[in-house]
């Protein structure tokens, strides 16, 4: 099968569903990555490329070299402006990612959950859900979405839009691959207690894991599966 995973910013596809992608390679399938917007520039009072040019690339560095540590086809970013995706026609962001579905024919798409607190994240699964607009003759037959330390958990407990997963994927032989693909994104990584820490990634696989009766696990939403 062909997946196609549609992050938001680079570190997302990891944190969201690192260990599931490098199984996934692992079983013989094909997986490309769509990373939408850059990070960094949204930590300044205006976009400034110029300033965050050297941050960006390294990034996209450790975009790349996670991907090539997971085993994944292909990766590649786009330059939204970083939390500031709200800024943009939802049209262009839709047409980016209609051509990338359109180049890369993916029978599942793997994205951000509807209701997390990060904006990029709502705007990106937004996206996401009119490009594949179930049309007669659309590649894409599943659609699942994922949790995203300190944006997904960090939602007001007033939204009705929680993230509850009905979809897991067993990470036990995996779960170190993902770990591993983390540390190449350093600059994101925080300390222990922070959610978005190696330590609290590991504890919430195991978490999951545990909720289905394995050793670690990656936990989704099914939105949409065409047998």
């Amino acid at each position: 099968m062909k997946y196609l995973v549609i992050s938001a910013h680079p570190d997302d596809e990891i944190l969201g569903c690192g260990g599931s992608m490098a199984k996934w390679c692992i079983d013989g399938h094909v997986v490309h990555v769509l990373i939408m917007a850059e990070g960094a520039t949204s930590r300044d009072k205006s976009r400034d490329r110029v300033t965050r040019q050297k941050e960006l690339s390294h990034l996209a560095r450790s975009a790349k070299k996670a991907g090539e540590i997971l085993g994944v086809a292909s990766v590649e970013l786009l330059d939204y402006p970083d939390n500031r995706m709200d800024s943009v026609d939802l049209l262009d962001v839709v047409k980016s990612v209609e051509g990338h579905i359109d180049k890369n024919k993916p029978e599942v798409v793997v994205t951000h959950h509807s209701g997390d607190l990060n904006i990029d994240h709502q705007i990106t699964q937004q996206a996401v859900m009119v490009a594949c607009r179930p049309q007669p003759g659309h590649p894409v037959k599943r659609i699942l979405s994922f949790e995203v330390p300190s944006a997904t958990d960090w939602q007001s407990p007033t939204v009705c839009n929680h993230f509850v997963p009905n979809w897991f994927e067993d990470i036990s032989e995996t779960l170190e691959i993902k770990i591993k693909a983390l540390e190449t994104y350093k600059s994101e990584m925080q300390k222990w207690p922070h959610a978005r820490s190696i330590k609290a990634l590991e504890h919430l696989a195991r978490w999951r894991g545990a909720s289905v009766g394995v050793e670690a696990a990656e936990a989704f939403m099914l939105i949409r599966n065409i047998i």
